[in-house]
């Protein structure tokens, strides 16, 4: 049973993250919180994303699904995503620098359902974070990838996509999955 997606009004929305210690990325307990990241995001048909804080733990981990990593799917080459790319995950994430060439784009959240916004954020970033393995990464990312990464980082220092957007709005067919 994958566990409950906290929604807008938990206070551990809210909260900055503490980091996880390196020594604890590979312990049994972090892989038990990776495996529920994986199923609560699994158990959502229109997630590409979630945090820890988002199933109530508040430390600072994110997990971005492989069909971010599609580039076929992504491309509108195939309607089914690729099951074979893994999920990828983020440990302490720190954005150390971001374009000033901004991109607008529709955001929605696992955590406000049926609510959506216009969010303005930078086109490309780079971000250091530590690994599953727990290796000490630096890469650069751009475009849809480094949206995600920022609307998850956010969510590691208590904010939401409804605080930073231009304008939301309600959307009424929204179905819950």
């Amino acid at each position: 049973m994958s566990k409950k997606i906290i929604q807008l009004g938990d206070e551990r929305l809210r909260i900055v993250c503490e980091p996880i210690p390196d020594l604890e990325i590979t312990s049994k307990e972090t892989k038990q919180l990776m495996k529920d990241l994986d199923d609560a995001l699994a158990s959502q048909k229109d997630g590409v994303a979630i945090s820890a804080p988002q199933i109530g733990v508040t430390k600072q981990l994110f997990v971005i699904g492989g069909i971010v990593f599609d580039a076929e799917y992504q491309s509108g080459k195939t309607k089914i995503p690729n099951p074979a790319i893994p999920n990828q995950y983020y440990f302490n994430p720190v954005i150390i620098d971001s374009s000033k060439e901004m991109v607008d784009m529709e955001e929605g959240c696992l955590s406000i359902r049926g609510v959506y916004g216009k969010v303005t954020r930078p086109k490309k970033i780079t971000l250091q974070y530590v690994n599953e393995q727990g290796e000490h990464i630096e890469e650069i990312a751009t475009g849809f990838y480094a949206r995600v990464i920022q609307h998850e980082y956010d969510h590691l220092h208590g904010v939401l996509f409804i605080d930073k957007a231009e304008e939301t709005w309600q959307d009424e067919s929204y179905k819950q999955y």
